[in-house]
């Protein structure tokens, strides 16, 4: 799925949030969106999968104005997986899972084939052991993976992840990861670890104080003079010799009297 926003602006009580955003997220592309805290990855996030109409300009899902469509084609279309998660939800993991065959719901009302959906996203974020147990009692790290799950089974063509790897230990970091780009579809994820996003990410926009400033492959994106304008950071940035990607060397944090966003 063609993902495209188009000079988006957006604001809250009258404060400018995201000006003039031009982003597109092409077939099976891994987009990934980085920036300092409050620099408006999120907003920008919820704009996309049209939680938050814009003041002005468009988000396009393969050419079609996203608030032109129905929220249920929207979600047959498109999953999200946010950081927040639901507190006292009450359901066991299988039902929560379950929950994400809801937009589909008269195209796959075969049980048989439900159930398979769910045990094979299950096993995929290896949660099969804790199908029966309710969702209040996992761990962060656990109801994370029980979230990609429900996202899984809606068999989207665009993910939409804010922060994915919060919450999770290394080893799952790089396996869930792994299995989202195996998944061959276009994604759309914010991510604080620069180092992970140069490892997955084919393109990247990095956002400051609502707007993009620059954007590129991992590799044009996240050098020295860049990573300390943004992050405040003093760096090394190596070339991995095997791919090519690069890797950051974090020094020391530069200090200054100014607030960074």
């Amino acid at each position: 799925m063609h993902l495209q926003i188009n000079q988006l602006h957006w604001s809250v009580a009258d404060k400018a949030i995201l000006n003039n955003i031009n982003m597109t997220v092409e077939q099976g592309q891994f987009v990934g969106l980085i920036g300092p805290n409050g620099s408006g990855k999120s907003s920008l996030l919820r704009c996309a999968y049209r939680r938050n109409k814009p003041d002005s300009g468009h988000v396009l899902l393969n050419n079609v104005n996203i608030h032109h469509l129905s929220a249920k084609h929207v979600a047959q279309h498109v999953a999200v997986v946010l950081q927040e998660m639901p507190a006292e939800f009450g359901f066991t993991v299988k039902e929560v899972i379950a929950m994400g065959l809801t937009p589909h719901s008269g195209l796959f009302s075969n049980p048989l084939t439900c159930k398979n959906r769910i045990d094979d996203a299950l096993h995929k974020v290896n949660l099969t052991a804790n199908k029966n147990q309710c969702f209040d009692l996992l761990s962060g790290g656990e109801k994370q993976r029980c979230l990609l799950a429900r996202a899984l089974v809606q068999k989207p063509q665009l993910l939409i992840l804010d922060e994915p790897t919060n919450h999770l230990d290394i080893h799952y970091q790089y396996e869930l990861l792994d299995l989202i780009t195996s998944l061959g579809i276009s994604v759309l994820c914010t991510l604080h670890d620069l180092n992970i996003a140069a490892r997955y990410c084919d393109h990247l926009y990095l956002i400051n104080n609502g707007e993009i400033v620059t954007q590129g492959t991992p590799k044009q994106v996240l050098t020295q003079p860049t990573l300390k304008q943004y992050f405040a950071m003093d760096t090394i940035v190596q070339q991995q010799d095997d791919n090519n990607i690069p890797y950051i060397r974090y020094l020391t944090p530069i200090k200054s009297t100014t607030t960074v966003y």
